[in-house]
């Protein structure tokens, strides 16, 4: 049986404007910054126009058992943003040449000078037996990775 998606959400709340959150998620420097905290082994950054492309290798040495035949040692994550908006994005996670996706939504919402980004994602693992854990473990992974975009943010807007 092949695993259902699984549904993410995460709300991120930064005490700016939503031009500042627009304009720090618009710098390379910025998620240059983020990429570091979140400690991958290799990572760009490639921001032109409305899209962003952030490439980023991530090591396999903590990733269950179960799931390491399927990544291998080292997992490469390719996150696109096309933004639709000043406001919105589409977000599209890929795993090259692995079966595995996850695509999705960025909104920020600004409200009396407080800033909330909701990032709504549905991940999808087609391997048989196992594609529903490797789906949760993706799934923890975004959420770690966007905990540490938001402690880096925090930082970053308060400069």
């Amino acid at each position: 049986m092949m695993g259902v998606m699984k549904k993410l959400t995460k709300t991120l709340t930064y005490d700016a404007p939503a031009e500042a959150v627009t304009a720090m998620l618009d710098d390379p420097a910025f998620r240059q910054a983020v990429l570091e905290r979140q400690r991958v082994l290799r990572g760009s950054v490639d921001i032109d126009g409305d899209v962003a492309r952030i490439e980023q290798v991530r090591s396999g040495a903590d990733i269950p058992s179960f799931a390491r035949s399927f990544v291998g040692d080292e997992i490469v994550i390719v996150q696109t943003e096309t933004w639709t908006s000043p406001t919105a994005a589409q977000i599209e996670l890929a795993i090259p040449g692995k079966p595995g996706e996850a695509v999705g939504t960025l909104v920020l919402v600004e409200s009396g000078g407080t800033t909330t980004e909701t990032v709504e994602l549905a991940v999808t693992v087609r391997i048989p037996l196992v594609g529903g854990k490797v789906e949760g473990m993706i799934a923890d992974m975004v959420k770690h990775a966007l905990d540490k975009e938001h402690e880096v943010g925090v930082e970053w807007l308060a400069r």
